[in-house]
């Protein structure tokens, strides 16, 4: 079973992180799902793989009401990110996604009609939330060649899917990063490896070091809060990417 946690809360305006599935089987990476709230409505954002639905859809409905989900936000095609897709429309088939528009048409492989997704132009657009805006962020080729952030400005929040990543060895499964230095560990082999274009990160940390983040929420691994967001921005601009020495 999943954990649920609130990691942000004004009012009726709030980000809840599902995380940390110990049942899951060890051949299934593990995944961070999250919930943006304003009010009767809600996003999720990189839902999850088909694998993993029921777990999600559990914790999910123990915080919040399923039925005022209107939507799916898909930082990329992965299937860990989206491939539970069938499920969620099959709740609800008035559920819209958001998605890159380059992946428009290889995402209907795992369900919807094209009433279903709302492409996203290669600049990124501002999303409407029950009178919230959400900004979807240009995070191209880290790792997707169409792959979206999503940034959620009164919040101070940044979902920031795979950057950010890092994978977790037994025993080191909190939700925030308590020890930068020995985290980041974690999270290297998979940047170096997962990222394809130097120039594409120096964008990306250009872009970011310019927003107010309180938090980095990545789908993997655990959440950045305070002085470890810029931590990490420094440490990925710095960070050679994209070349495997075989």
């Amino acid at each position: 079973m999943k954990t649920i946690q609130t990691i942000f809360q004004d009012g009726t305006h709030k980000w809840v992180a599902i995380v940390r599935d110990p049942e899951r089987p060890g051949s299934l990476i593990d995944t961070n799902e999250y919930l943006v709230a304003n009010g009767v409505q809600g996003l999720i954002l990189d839902p999850g793989g088909a694998e993993i639905f029921p777990a999600v859809f559990s914790a999910l409905a123990a915080e919040f009401d399923p039925s005022s989900l209107v939507g799916l936000f898909a930082s990329h095609q992965d299937p860990d990110i989206i491939s539970s897709l069938a499920m969620w429309l099959e709740f609800n088939p008035k559920m819209h996604c958001y998605v890159s528009w380059l992946w428009e048409s290889f995402i209907p492989h795992f369900g919807g009609t094209s009433d279903t997704f709302v492409p996203i132009p290669d600049e990124g657009m501002d999303i409407g939330l029950n009178g919230l805006t959400l900004t979807a962020v240009p995070a191209h080729y880290l790792h997707s060649s169409g792959n979206f952030h999503l940034y959620d400005r009164q919040a101070r929040i940044l979902f920031s899917g795979d950057v950010g990543a890092a994978l977790l060895p037994p025993g080191e499964g909190g939700l925030f990063v308590e020890d930068f230095d020995r985290h980041i560990k974690h999270a290297e082999g998979f940047h170096r490896r997962w990222m394809g274009s130097n120039e594409a990160k120096r964008r990306w940390c250009e872009r970011v070091s310019q927003m107010e983040i309180d938090l980095l929420c990545p789908q993997h691994g655990a959440i950045y809060q305070g002085a470890d967001v810029h931590r990490f921005i420094n440490w990925f601009d710095e960070l050679q990417v994209g070349i495997l020495r075989a």
